[in-house]
């Protein structure tokens, strides 16, 4: 059962006569079956370091098992000293500590960070503590946070002995609130411009209010067309100089300032302060002298008639100071924008409306309504001109100083600075002059407007149909720009800083993302308003503009210009989109094709409808250059992101809003047009059809939506239930 000793094979047994076999020599390594293959290199643990077990490396025996690629010594002999042997404590040393983040050295990538060994006690222990859970979009608001400068440390002097510095722990994800579940991209959206909605909400109810007591005092004649030219001179002038630039071009260099200057580009903003107030204060001195000038530039009709000149020169005189004061108040409000403070630039405004509004509330207590003084051009007195232009000239000046406390808050400093070379102003200066031929096609096409309907008020008022002028189509636009105000421009507010992060980082998928959620956003609103106009024009202009006896004329121009509001909405965002790429040229030209395509429209609506429709037309064609505009705009955009504009979920998301509101208008126009009919367009009969209506036309648009599931509305009521409580 046992093997034979090897020293027996071969005996019988009494032995073997010749001795013993002499044993096997032993065979070279190469060539034994057994070893040749022992010290063979293994490519698995060459080349996937991720199958090293670090107890096995440290255990190793090296000098006895050399690593691949050495000569191997033949078996049971120590092998030749090498000069370069491995020292046994480095072989033996224990492994570095893993990186953060995903480790490679760890089976499947897990995080080593994540890879613990919990004991009993601590699985017994924390079994009932419940952990918060990271906000996993707190990096898309971060932008959105309170602003504070980081300082970089002092340089050290050359007598200090510079030192390793201490590897900080790494900073931990943001935790939300507890109880509180982190919104969605939308919902932090909207929560982010609800302070500054509630603010241009606010605001433009009370330009409401001011406009309403303007033609009220006025009349919708030639004196209301008089001091609307004189009023609307001065942002004229603004924008057409160094508005426009200080709009789109300043805020993303600004934001750049911010983020590559050592002061948090604090310098920066007060050498553009300082270079805003001399320009400014130079060019409201020339205003002021070419008074005539001017007014002859915006209506010839009212500059050949001189008691209507003289009265408009008067107004000019008083309103173009404004300037500059209105520039003051756009620079520190972007000031504040980049700094993620929205509310200032919101709220201010509704100072500048509260005085216009104690001003001509004064003016209608001493002189009376329009409509009961007959007060007119050859008629108005010259206290009352000067009532009229200090208040005004006033209103600004309170506007722009309410910014400094809002700035001081902020921690800003204010300071004049005059050293505007090498520090970034001229590269802005180079962008703005796109910005400003942008603003100067924009302005002709609303010159030819303006020349255009003051004339065909004129004529319209001499064969008995007042009220068909340039205060109307100027009123009816207010009312028609208020949504656009308070809800688009709220919202690319908040985007804008991002927007223009995003596009200096090169990162266009995020770009289009936020171009996408501020349309689809604001189209909730914008919309089913839009369409609303139609039903509701008449009788919200005859409650309100009904004491002057145009309140039928200007509702038949809102309705005119009613869903012209969609694409000019549109068109502001991706308008913004460009000027976060720094493109200034794309929106000039586009904003040459507006103007023309308006220009020629509105000329064409003078020539061919009769003077007291002439106006209503031309409100029809500023929607119609619009709708020709913003498809230019969004194929210039396409290709230059490459196609990639989320364009399928913003096309569905308008559709299906608009297949909403068409039932909804429909409904809501038969419920108006049956109570006015009944009860007159009086303030009773018109405040019962506004009420019905908007009802109406609400109720159907939120079932026909919710039956669309339109997830952007859906967003938008659970936000409201969640403030509400509910």
């Amino acid at each position: 059962m046992n093997s034979p000793y090897d020293g027996d094979r071969g005996r019988g047994a009494s032995g073997d006569p010749n001795g013993p076999v002499p044993p096997t020599p032993p065979l070279p390594a190469d060539q034994d079956p057994y070893v040749q293959d022992a010290y063979r290199n293994d490519p698995h643990r060459a080349q996937d370091p991720t199958a090293q077990d670090p107890v096995t490396e440290a255990l190793y025996d090296r000098a006895a098992h050399p690593p691949p690629g050495q000569p191997t010594q033949p078996l049971y002999q120590q092998p030749a000293a090498d000069r370069h042997a491995p020292d046994p404590q480095l072989w033996a040393s224990p492994p570095p500590p893993e990186p953060q983040g995903p480790s490679r050295n760890l089976p499947y990538g897990d995080a080593a960070a994540t890879t613990q060994f919990v004991g009993v006690d601590d699985l017994i222990t924390q079994a009932s503590q419940e952990r918060p859970e990271p906000d996993a979009f707190a990096h898309l608001y971060r932008d959105q946070q309170h602003y504070e400068p980081q300082h970089p440390p002092a340089a050290p002097g050359p007598e200090a002995v510079p030192q390793q510095p201490t590897p900080e722990p790494p900073e931990p994800a943001p935790v939300a609130a507890a109880g509180k579940p982190s919104g969605g991209r939308a919902s932090g959206l909207l929560k982010s411009s609800a302070v500054m909605a509630a603010g241009t909400m606010v605001s433009r109810l009370t330009g409401f209010v001011r406009s309403a007591l303007i033609v009220a005092a006025l009349g919708g004649a030639v004196l209301g067309d008089s001091w609307q030219v004189a009023y609307q001179l001065p942002t004229m002038i603004f924008i057409l100089t160094i508005g426009g630039g200080l709009n789109s071009v300043f805020v993303p260099q600004l934001v750049r300032a911010m983020k590559e200057d050592d002061d948090g580009g604090e310098a920066y903003a007060n050498r553009l302060l300082t270079l805003v107030i001399v320009v400014l204060g130079v060019l409201t001195v020339l205003a002021v002298v070419a008074a005539p000038l001017l007014v002859k530039l915006v209506s010839l009709d009212i500059s050949r008639d001189p008691a209507a000149n003289e009265v408009a020169v008067a107004f000019t005189r008083y309103c173009v100071p404004t300037i500059f004061f209105m520039g003051l108040h756009v620079v520190m409000g972007q000031i504040l924008n980049a700094r993620g403070r929205f509310g200032a630039m919101m709220w201010t405004p509704v100072l500048n409306n509260v005085v216009m509004i104690a001003t001509f509330g004064l003016f209608i207590w001493v002189y009376g309504t329009a409509k009961t003084s007959h007060i007119g051009v050859t008629t108005i007195p010259d206290e009352g001109i000067r009532l009229l232009g200090i208040g005004t000239l006033l209103g600004l000046v309170v506007q722009a100083l309410a910014m400094i406390p809002y700035l001081r808050d902020a921690d800003f400093k204010l300071r004049l600075r005059f050293d505007w070379r090498g520090h970034g102003l001229g590269k802005a200066a180079k962008l703005a002059k796109w910005t400003v031929l942008f603003v100067l096609a924009n302005q002709a096409g609303v010159l030819v407007v303006t020349q255009l309907s003051t004339w065909a008020g004129n004529t319209a008022n001499d064969q008995g149909h007042p009220g068909t002028g340039f205060i109307s189509y100027a009123s009816a636009q207010l009312i028609w720009n208020m949504p656009q105000a308070i809800i688009t421009v709220s919202v690319m507010a908040a985007l804008l800083p991002r927007l223009a992060r995003s596009a200096h980082d090169g990162d266009a998928g995020a770009v289009r993302d936020d171009m996408s959620q501020g349309l689809r956003t604001s189209a909730v609103a914008i919309v089913p308003i839009s369409f609303g106009f139609l039903s509701l024009g008449i009788p919200l202009c005859t409650l309100v503009y009904g004491s002057s006896g145009a309140g039928v004329p200007m509702g038949y121009m809102l309705m005119a210009f009613g869903v012209g509001l969609i694409p000019f909405s549109v068109q502001y965002v991706v308008l913004r989109a460009f000027y976060a790429y720094e493109d200034t040229r794309t929106p000039f030209y586009n904003t040459v094709i507006v103007a023309a395509v308006n220009a020629a429209a509105s000329a064409l609506c003078f020539l061919v409808l009769p003077a007291r429709w002439a106006v209503v037309g031309m409100a029809a064609s500023y929607g119609l250059a619009y709708i020709i505009g913003v498809g230019v705009a969004w194929q210039r955009l396409s290709k230059r992101m490459d196609g990639d504009l989320d364009t399928a979920h913003v096309v569905r998301t308008y559709a299906r809003l608009a297949g909403a509101s068409i039932p909804a208008t429909i409904i809501s126009g038969a419920a108006v047009y049956g109570i006015m009919q009944t009860l007159g367009s009086g303030v009773l009969g018109s405040l019962a059809a506004l009420v019905v209506g908007a009802a109406a036309l609400l109720a159907v648009f939120y079932v026909a939506a919710r039956k669309m599931r339109i997830e952007e509305l859906n967003a938008l009521v659970g936000m409201v239930r969640s403030k509400l409580g509910r």
